[in-house]
């Protein structure tokens, strides 16, 4: 029977007298989904320098996507295998985490159980677009002014400028690159957002004005931070300013910090439609983990996106616990013995990608999802997904955590540069 396979080679103090094992958690169908109520069956493997660990324990707890109760069993190695089986009766997802005894490393792997049904673990507020739309009025006060500084483009075919954009607080700060000798209403834009962390904005991603006949590019970072300063400069920044950004105003949506920098998503979208190269149809949000929250939140805010990719989306589900279910990065919600803490709760529903969902209109959406992904789980990233209307593809990942495979690269690029095709013909 064909299997999908999780493996981590455990460090054993290796030497040449003890080599290291080599645990793998294997479920019984390839794209590990089951319908709720079935069984999956996990089978382990143990190996030492090739060979079978002949006998010895496996430490393994089950749980719901990382939630208690976990369900603890030690299983006996026979000649290098183990096996153990569990089930949901509910749509989520199980997780196997498995380790030797003594070894600080482990092996995972993930069951989806009609992941197509998870649900929103709270409805929309009642006054979600009221919120936004005071948002974008007061972002529609503030003039866009750019500035654009010429920088050496990495591919020959396009200029590239450093381009400072004015908004609400801190500036768009971004990479912009264009066609050479670009003419009016003739290209389609894309926006690169970036996942989590303090730097400044990637200038490699001005290449993309080279494909499919040629695109309006635009990479930010996610601070509005000047681009290429030295890496102590960012580094002050994170251990400063920005220091845990995520959790900062996590109990007011007035000062959430993701208010912020959804605001600097959408005057960038303001820049890229005001270029006269643009050609007036297609825009799209792409971006991973922390970029993901904000394509979603582009999508969902947005009317001008036509499509967007969200790889290994954050921000799904933050309020998961109301349902018995985990809670995404960026983890708005404090949980102490399984009660969340209300202010972060409902702060947490206006910055929501289950929400931005609802609102989307756009053409399409490619979104990734990782089956062991303990950063942003698997049943947060589906909650998302599932209260997408419009056309949509999933990538899944059942042996992949927080992290984009190649094949998944390939998916978003791809899906990406079709709807630029698909654009062009309409």
């Amino acid at each position: 029977m064909l299997r999908t396979f999780f493996y981590l080679a455990l460090a054993c103090s290796a030497t040449a007298q003890t080599p290291a094992l080599v645990i793998r958690a294997v479920t019984d169908r390839p794209q590990a989904l089951y319908q709720t109520g079935e069984t999956a069956q996990f089978d382990l493997t143990v190996t030492q320098a090739g060979k079978p660990l002949a006998q010895g324990q496996i430490q393994c707890f089950l749980s719901k996507d990382g939630v208690d109760p976990k369900r603890e069993e030690i299983l006996q190695i026979q000649d290098g295998k183990a096996s153990l089986t569990g089930t949901l009766g509910e749509p989520g997802f199980l997780l196997l985490r498995a380790s030797i005894a003594g070894q600080k490393d482990f092996a995972q792997a993930s069951a989806g159980f009609s992941p197509q049904e998870i649900k929103p673990s709270l409805p929309v507020p009642d006054d979600f677009d009221a919120f936004w739309s005071a948002q974008k009025a007061a972002l529609a006060q503030v003039e866009m002014k750019s500035t654009l500084t010429p920088v050496d483009s990495p591919v020959p075919k396009v200029d590239a400028f450093d381009a400072q954009i004015t908004c609400l607080g801190a500036p768009v700060s971004g990479y912009y690159g264009r066609p050479k000798n670009a003419k009016a209403k003739s290209y389609p834009a894309i926006l690169f957002v970036h996942g989590a962390g303090v730097g400044g904005s990637s200038l490699g991603a001005v290449a993309w004005s080279e494909r499919e006949g040629g695109m309006l590019s635009l990479d930010i970072n996610a601070h509005g931070l000047p681009n290429g300063k030295p890496k102590a400069f960012y580094d002050e920044q994170a251990a400063g300013a920005l220091k845990d950004y995520r959790f900062q105003g996590r109990d007011d949506r007035e000062k959430c910090y993701f208010k912020g920098m959804f605001l600097r998503v959408i005057r960038a979208l303001d820049f890229l439609t005001a270029q006269p190269e643009w050609d007036g149809k297609t825009l799209i949000v792409y971006g991973s983990s922390q970029g993901g929250f904000q394509a979603f939140a582009a999508a969902g805010l947005d009317p001008r996106v036509t499509f967007f990719c969200a790889g290994v989306p954050a921000g799904c589900d933050h309020t998961g616990i109301s349902a018995g279910r985990i809670n995404g990065w960026p983890k708005l919600v404090t949980v102490t013995d399984g009660k969340a803490m209300e202010a972060e709760l409902q702060t947490a529903r206006y910055f929501d990608n289950v929400n931005f969902a609802t609102r989307a209109k756009c053409q399409g959406a490619a979104v990734t999802v990782g089956f062991i992904d303990t950063v942003c789980p698997p049943s947060s990233v589906y909650a998302a997904y599932n209260a997408l209307t419009m056309p949509k593809t999933l990538h899944t990942m059942p042996l992949t955590g927080h992290k984009s495979s190649p094949e998944a690269s390939a998916f978003m690029t791809e899906a990406a540069l079709a709807h630029v095709r698909a654009m062009r013909q309409k």
